[in-house]
Formats: structure tokens, sequence, C-alpha cells
């Protein structure tokens, strides 16, 4: 629909195959045609979404914001969130994708087992430099460029409550497979995937 309304508009997708870790298999592409068939004589399962082109940047860099949740309980509905998190910055200055471009991995992609291998990768002591930094660093830069850090932070938990309320039907078949009727229930918690904001 975008491209018959504006011909020139050619989106960037961003393909995390299955089973992939560390950003090890997750490319880009301009067409939908690019992506990769992997594996034997079937295609690889492969999350694809829409690459944002335009992301907040901070020091010219783009980065990603890894939140950390825990759901204690799912009845009663018990979520915690950690009050920091984590930030990990990319080493090379952003462009917006292009043909030329799409490659490089020190760019594009916050991962930091992939950025670590670059020559531009630094190990900082300090929360609030260097390519691994705090959350809270990233909301205090942000409060000094004048965002309403308290309303971020407040969308974020509501996002956080929501997709954790979408997903808790599906969890409580997982859980009860797992953990059957008159079972004594966990004794500790399974860290599982992260949050991750873009």
């Amino acid at each position: 629909m975008m491209r018959d309304s504006d011909p020139p508009w050619k989106p960037t997708f961003i393909v995390k195959p299955d089973g992939g870790c560390q950003g090890d298999v997750i490319y880009l592409v301009k067409d939908s045609s690019d992506i990769r068939l992997a594996g034997n004589l079937q295609s690889r399962p492969a999350m694809v979404q829409e690459y944002i082109c335009k992301p907040l940047l901070i020091d010219k860099l783009k980065f990603d914001i890894r939140l950390y949740v825990l759901l204690k309980s799912l009845e009663p509905l018990e979520i915690y969130i950690a009050k920091d998190g984590l930030s990990r910055f990319c080493t090379e200055p952003y462009q917006e994708p292009t043909l030329k471009n799409l490659h490089q991995v020190f760019m594009h992609l916050t991962n930091y087992s992939l950025n670590i291998h670059s020559g531009n990768f630094i190990h900082s002591d300090n929360v609030n430099t260097g390519s691994k930094r705090t959350f809270s660093s990233i909301l205090y830069r942000l409060s000094s460029k004048g965002v309403d850090v308290k309303k971020l932070w407040s969308d974020i938990i509501s996002l956080v409550i929501k997709t954790v309320i979408a997903l808790t039907p599906e969890l409580k078949v997982y859980y009860q497979s797992d953990i059957p009727a008159g079972k004594p229930g966990p004794t500790c918690f399974q860290v599982g995937q992260e949050f991750l904001c873009r």
C-alpha cells in the first residue's frame, strides 16, 4: 500500500531466522526476494519485520534497550519490572540502510556478541559511556534533551503489562503442561526472552 501511494518508497526489512542467537544469522534486505533460504530442502522459519530506518540515536549511534521483567505468578497475575536495564550500542555511526551498507552489522545490529569484535567497541567502567550502558543513563540523556522520562517510563510499564496480558492464555497452557494440577509449583524462575526495544 505504501509503495502504491509513494512509488519510490522501498522499505528495508530485518530477517531473524529461527534458531539463531547472538545476532549471527540476522540480516537486512531491501527486497523480499532476497530473503535467504537456509536448511536442507525446507526454508528455515524466520521472523521478518520492517526495519526502523530513522531510529533514535545517541552519539550518532543506534542502540537498543533491554528491560528485565519477572512474571512471578499467572493466577493472580503478578509482574515485576527492574528499575534499570541495559542499552547496547552499535559501534559504527548510523546511516539509513542502502544497498551498499545493508551488510554493515556494526552500524545496524546492536548485538554485543557482534559489536565486541569491532575495532570501535568501547569497554567502559562508566555507565554513561561505552558500547554497553545502563538504561538509566539513557533516560538521563533523554531528560537533558527535554523528554518527559516519567511518561516514557509509564508508557514502557503499560506496554509490558499489555504484552504479558496478551501472552497469559498461552503461558497458562505451557505452565499447566509442565506442572499438572495438584503438584507443587516452581521453586525458581527461568530466565527467558527479554523485551527488546529498538
